[in-house]
């Protein structure tokens, strides 16, 4: 589960993310435009100290990106090639916020999901001691492989679209424009949300 917070972040997701966001290789959108949010879903870290949160975000006209991102309380050795930014969190303090492809703790959870349809987090607010659900704005369709290997160590991030995520001889594929497609089944991530009925291709292995 996904505890969230009233909070204020200053600069904001969307603002890191219009900033970040040109630079990749597989951006698509209107030069300048501001990333404004399409939908989002979050997955859990066991340990319980990672936020890992998927956003769909468009700029200006372009097509839906997806941008897994990881936030965190101090910076990620090694990791300054994936830092997309640092904010100011009201409630948490100074929160490093990265691209979660190149995250350790993420590809286990995209893993997860794409191989054994282990799903979403569920996201909830704390108010005056009750549980507040917030109710999902994407639908995840996950995969049921026959038999899914542990996925280790990361060896390798190649960053494209889609990204490509390598451990152990398991390759995760991230794509960065979903739209509807094709990829081995069972072994791959669905989802649609508000305006895209239709199930898109996520993510998926080989």
């Amino acid at each position: 589960m996904a505890l969230l917070h009233r909070a204020e972040l200053r600069p904001s997701k969307l603002d890191l993310l219009t900033a970040w966001l040109p630079g990749r290789p597989w951006f698509a959108g209107t030069p300048g435009a501001e990333a404004t949010r399409v939908a989002s879903y979050r997955f859990d870290d066991p340990a319980g100290e990672v936020g890992i949160e998927t956003i769909l975000v468009r700029a200006g006209d372009g097509p839906v990106l997806q941008v897994p991102l990881t936030y965190r309380a101090a910076p990620l050795a090694g990791a300054e090639r994936w830092l997309v930014g640092t904010t100011d969190h009201s409630v948490l303090g100074p929160r490093w916020v990265y691209d979660a492809c190149g995250d350790p703790v993420y590809a286990p959870a995209l893993a997860a999901a794409v191989l054994a349809d282990a799903g979403q987090a569920e996201e909830y607010f704390e108010v005056d001691g009750r549980r507040e659900v917030r109710a999902p704005s994407v639908t995840l369709t996950g995969g049921r492989a026959d038999t899914a290997p542990a996925f280790g160590t990361v060896d390798e991030v190649v960053d494209g679209d889609p990204t490509l995520i390598r451990a152990g001889g398991v390759e995760l594929a991230l794509v960065r424009r979903p739209a509807p497609a094709d990829a081995p089944a069972p072994a791959r991530l669905t989802g649609s949300w508000a305006g895209q009925a239709d199930p898109v291709l996520l993510a998926y292995a080989r």
